[in-house]
């Protein structure tokens, strides 16, 4: 990239195709490259290119001055479109984009070329944008569309034919048919542009927004360079296959990153998809310490502190950012969660659209707002925001499932279900999706498909512990009553393993229908033991001391328990009231209960 005394980058030939090849072994020259891509980023106006790659050369050891690379040297066309280029520079990071251009028309250089069209298509982003802003209601797709764009597809294509376009024209290129709407031929530009320009990080991360599941990535012929892992790790993290990314991002790690703020932030977003929320906690409490000033991210780890209903934490974060920067959509949507979480949700929903004015392209913000016109009962502009996610990326679970609640709120079990088994395949192994698929079955009446939803949720790890009482029910509704009982004793197990305070409603309605199940039985030991339990709490207090005494009359008549009825259950030791001896055999093989 840029090699001492070697001229500037004139069409493809010059590219750096030399990105490092494909280990970590010289990171010095990994460093000089990412100073080097940083620098030309930076000069074409592509501000987060140029950060990336600075923030990742930060994360190595500084070079020695011999070794710093001098700036490559200017050819004649530089040369000449020298002063244009000045100029036209000053006015781009003015944001004047339509003066900019004027200046460059009839450039020649690819450095000036490039400027040129980018300005043209970033004054159409502004203008599309600022036409959005104005109009933030339920807006149709492609009401407001970026005029520039069929132009500059016609220009930059006669370019591409005639093999004029290094590696950051390939990339903007790709961004023009992406907006346009032509996908493959978007992914066709954008690995050319990877293979030409490896280290523009711009290009793989459009890359990553059109690949849609892990077939799609088998079939990329990507450049084998350093690029390529990162690239990875970032989809992986993407397509939710966390457990290849966190590896890759490991291993980034123990090849000489482990300073890097973008990978440990990237780690905690993945800890954060996963739902492992202490370790995700503690990983952005590391990252604020080692960069307090920064933004990006923030909203998911407000996201957490939400979800653990942290207050304090979430409105020193909150104050925190509004003083850094109050008008990043970051800040604007920690702001929306910290008055959700305080149950003003007027006032957060009014943050998230402050969010969307400032970037519309937010998919955080769109989904987030769309759970706050859930909470008010606003369904049809939460189902707005909700596609106004998706719009913007497929992949988002949150809006799949969010579309699923609110069409059940309505009472539309088909749409529910469409919706809900979408959220299902983006995550098959998050319990909540499965739980819900199981519902929406079972108000259809399929209920053999209803309780492979709930076994499924139990065996992937049930998140909020009711996938058993829920299989345990529709045995109950079946008159499937060995089954039902024996759900409910594994729930019982469950919560208690967990050492959870046990304020489950569904505890006491398992002891009660156990302690019947029991007393039909005739296991007077059992059922007693269950109806103790029963007495623990309110709604079954009566019912279980009913059934002690009607015990108690039993065993006085003479009855004894039962010995020719099987009982394939028996309570935890740690469970059984006041130590009553309970019947010790080994509990029904689970697996039977699968439909």
């Amino acid at each position: 990239l840029g090699r001492p005394g070697g001229g500037a980058v004139t069409g493809r030939g010059g590219a750096m195709a030399a990105a490092g090849g494909g280990g970590f072994s010289d990171l010095r020259e990994i460093k000089k490259q990412l100073l080097s891509v940083a620098e030309r980023s930076r000069e074409r106006g592509l501000q987060h290119s140029g950060k990336w790659a600075a923030e990742l050369a930060f994360a190595l050891e500084p070079l020695p001055l011999s070794e710093l690379l001098p700036p490559p040297a200017l050819t004649e066309e530089d040369a000449r479109d020298l002063d244009a280029y000045t100029l036209a520079k000053s006015y781009f990071d003015l944001k004047e984009y339509d003066r900019a251009a004027y200046f460059l028309q009839g450039c020649k250089s690819q450095k000036a070329y490039f400027l040129y069209m980018y300005s043209r298509y970033l004054s159409g982003e502004k203008k599309k944008d600022d036409e959005t802003v104005d109009s933030l209601g339920p807006l149709e797709k492609g009401q407001v569309k970026n005029e520039a764009l069929r132009e500059l597809r016609v220009e930059l294509s006669k370019k591409h034919k005639a093999q004029e376009l290094d590696g950051f024209g390939l990339y903007l290129y790709g961004v023009v048919l992406r907006k346009l709407d032509l996908v493959k031929e978007a992914i066709d530009v954008f690995v050319e542009a990877a293979h030409v320009l490896p280290l523009h990080w711009g290009a793989w991360l459009e890359l990553c927004n059109l690949i849609t599941d892990k077939e799609m990535l088998k079939f990329l012929s990507l450049p084998d360079t350093w690029m390529k892992e990162f690239f990875l790790a970032h989809i992986y993290t993407e397509l939710q296959l966390i457990e290849e990314a966190l590896q890759k991002y490991q291993s980034l790690i123990d090849a000489g990153f482990s300073k890097s703020t973008y990978i440990i932030s990237q780690i905690a977003v993945a800890y954060h998809n996963i739902r492992d929320i202490d370790k995700a906690l503690s990983i952005f409490n590391e990252l604020r310490k080692q960069d307090p000033y920064r933004i990006e991210n923030m909203d998911t780890f407000s996201n957490l502190l939400y979800v653990r209903s942290m207050k304090p934490e979430l409105s020193y974060l909150a104050h925190n950012l509004c003083e850094i920067d109050k008008y990043r959509v970051e800040t604007c949507c920690v702001i929306g969660n910290y008055y959700s979480l305080r149950s003003q949700h007027e006032k957060a929903a009014l943050y998230f659209q402050r969010a969307l004015k400032l970037n519309p392209r937010y998919l955080g913000a769109w989904t987030l707002m769309g759970h706050e016109y859930m909470e008010m009962k606003n369904t049809s502009a939460a189902i707005q925001a909700y596609r106004h996610a998706i719009e913007v990326n497929k992949r988002d679970y949150r809006a799949w499932y969010g579309l699923g609640q609110t069409y059940e709120i309505l009472k539309m079990p088909f749409y529910c279900l469409y919706y809900y088994r979408r959220a299902h395949q983006l995550r098959p192994n998050d319990s909540r999706m499965l739980v819900a698929l199981g519902e929406c079955y079972e108000k259809l009446n399929q209920l053999v498909e209803a309780k492979k939803c709930y076994w499924r949720a139990y065996a992937v790890g049930d998140v909020e512990k009711m996938a058993l009482v829920k299989l345990a029910k529709l045995h109950e509704q079946l008159n499937e009553s060995e089954q039902a009982a024996q759900c409910y004793i594994k729930y019982i197990q469950d919560i208690y393993s967990c050492g959870e305070v046990v304020e489950h409603l569904e505890v006491s309605t398992a002891f009660r229908y156990l302690a019947q199940y029991y007393f039909k039985c005739k296991l007077w030991d059992e059922a007693s033991a269950c109806a103790q339990k029963c007495c623990a709490f309110n709604d079954t207090r009566e019912e279980g001391k009913a059934l002690l005494r009607q015990i108690l009359q039993l065993r006085n008549q003479g009855e004894n328990s039962s010995t020719d009825v099987a009982a394939p259950f028996f309570l935890p030791a740690s469970l059984s009231a006041n130590n009553t001896p309970t019947r010790r055999v080994s509990p029904l093989n689970l697996s039977s209960v699968t439909p």
